[in-house]
């Protein structure tokens, strides 16, 4: 069975998380992390990480720490997703530049600031369940 490695971003700009909204014309928009596929070029997980940072928002990231594995088995191909924890230092969405600016069959790929609220979270629908369930429980960790 082949095996794809994705890395996914959790970023943490001040007192804001920073998603992405997904969606295209006609349809309904949904959010999730930043990231992507791993590439044969990316020396390790982590440069994929932030090359994908950089591509999807034209954001840079501080260190990175990675907190879930989720693995998706599929009938052909098992997905094993990489979940990171990072810093943003700084964004300007001007620099985003990845396959997904140019391809009109792409949509909405807009990043959006989220207050550093469970309820603000839970509101969201972030995708995967597994995701947003352990985002919110960290959330709330925060604030007891």
């Amino acid at each position: 069975m082949k095996t794809r490695r994705n890395v996914r971003a959790v970023l943490l700009d001040g007192d804001h998380l920073v998603f992405l909204r997904r969606g295209w014309p006609g349809g309904s928009s949904y959010f999730t992390t930043v990231g992507g596929g791993v590439e044969p070029d990316d020396a390790d997980l982590e440069a994929a990480l932030r090359r994908e940072v950089m591509e999807e928002i034209g954001a840079t990231i501080g260190p990175v720490t990675e907190f879930l594995t989720l693995t998706e088995p599929g009938e052909r191909v098992t997905v094993v997703q990489h979940y990171f924890r990072a810093d943003v230092l700084d964004m300007d969405p001007d620099r985003r530049n990845g396959p997904e600016m140019v391809d009109p069959d792409v949509g909405d790929f807009s990043p959006v600031r989220v207050a550093l609220d469970a309820s603000a979270l839970a509101a969201l629908e972030l995708q995967p369940n597994e995701l947003a369930a352990y985002l919110c429980e960290y959330v709330r960790s925060l604030s007891a």
